[in-house]
């Protein structure tokens, strides 16, 4: 792939677009926060998630339940672009309006800050806010890193604007030292792989209204699954499954014997813990810490009360009996399904 020298055309200014109309625009290409999901390294969603999306069949994002952190991330923005621009000095601005690819105009940037670097030359400033447990997946083994999913949305952003360089800053705390700034350049063989991968989605999927395959994390599948197909429905007529799949019953089937005998040697080891724990806490009587040396070594143990309020299911019936218009409106009731897979009684008899 040559890359030649090129300028991102202007797809529409954001600048008082009401959100739904922002929306709108998004789904007519590709933006950075869904280029992970491409790469099939979101924690969050899955290609077919994305897809339904982009056709807006149905949203992945949970915008209910996560509106806290969404509303944080968006009033705090300005306040982290302006920590940057103390801690490093580098001028920034804004720009509101977004972009796409002359060559891929699928491919839509809509980006936080730009940076102009003492070269010259422009930058991209992506602005993140996270809380203070989950500033960790911001170093690997005690080294620097990016999480991967902000990495791709980055060179993303790189190859629509056709520019080299990409910072970070995150913010984790309440203060300006409580901030992450990291930064990466322009990586070739990524983008040239990145823009594949999105062309395949837009082109043969999107366009083409054809659902991508899922080839994600099993925990990201059910989850989209549960959220494109509603409850379950007890009368459905049984499916019968292809053959590739049938190949996958008869390898979780061996996987669940490899489970069972793992899980007999996990209890075996578990039982003896038990009985080990249950002479110290003999000993221990009320108190809630005791400390011991044994072999050269100092060890603390800590037995403290853990205590949460909580309806019993005795209570919870009263509750529905003597006072119905309470019980509906302050008690959920959750769907799970469970998932079981065991020989047929016919094949048995064979």
């Amino acid at each position: 792939m040559a890359f030649a020298t090129y300028r991102p055309q202007v797809l529409v200014d954001t600048k008082g677009l009401a959100e739904k109309e922002w929306l709108e625009w998004r789904r007519k290409g590709v933006g950075g926060s869904d280029a992970s999901i491409i790469l099939g390294i979101s924690p969050f969603a899955t290609a077919r998630d994305l897809y339904y999306d982009k056709l807006n069949i149905v949203s992945y994002k949970d915008d209910a339940g996560n509106w806290v952190a969404l509303q944080i991330g968006h009033l705090l923005e300005d306040l982290v672009a302006e920590i940057f621009h103390k801690k490093t000095g580098y001028p920034i601005y804004q720009d509101k309006r977004m972009y796409c690819h002359p060559l891929y105009p699928y491919m839509l940037a809509n980006v936080d800050y730009f940076v102009t670097l003492p070269s010259g030359e422009t930058a991209i400033l992506e602005i993140k806010t996270t809380n203070y447990n989950a500033k960790d997946h911001w170093w690997i083994d005690g080294e620097e890193t990016i999480p991967v999913n902000y990495e791709a949305q980055g060179r993303h952003y790189m190859a629509v604007m056709n520019l080299n360089h990409v910072f970070y800053c995150c913010l984790y705390g309440n203060n300006e030292d409580d901030v992450i700034i990291r930064h990466i350049e322009r990586d070739r063989a990524y983008e040239e792989e990145l823009i594949a991968l999105e062309g395949i989605f837009w082109n043969e999927h999107v366009l083409k209204q054809v659902p991508p395959p899922y080839t994600e994390d099993g925990d990201l599948v059910i989850q989209s699954v549960r959220r494109h197909i509603g409850t379950a429905d007890p009368d459905a007529p049984a499916v019968e499954l292809s053959l590739p799949l049938a190949s996958c019953v008869i390898r979780f089937t061996e996987l669940q014997a490899q489970k069972k005998l793992a899980d007999a040697q996990s209890k075996k080891i578990e039982s003896e813990m038990k009985r080990l724990q249950g002479r110290i806490v003999a000993e221990m009587g009320k108190s809630c810490t005791a400390v011991c040396s044994a072999g050269g070594e100092a060890y603390t143990v800590t037995y403290n009360p853990v205590r949460k309020p909580g309806v019993s299911k005795d209570n919870l019936i009263r509750l529905q009996a003597q006072h119905p218009d309470i019980y509906k409106d302050y008690v959920t009731v959750s769907e799970s399904r469970r998932f079981y897979v065991k020989k047929s009684q016919k094949n048995l008899a064979a």
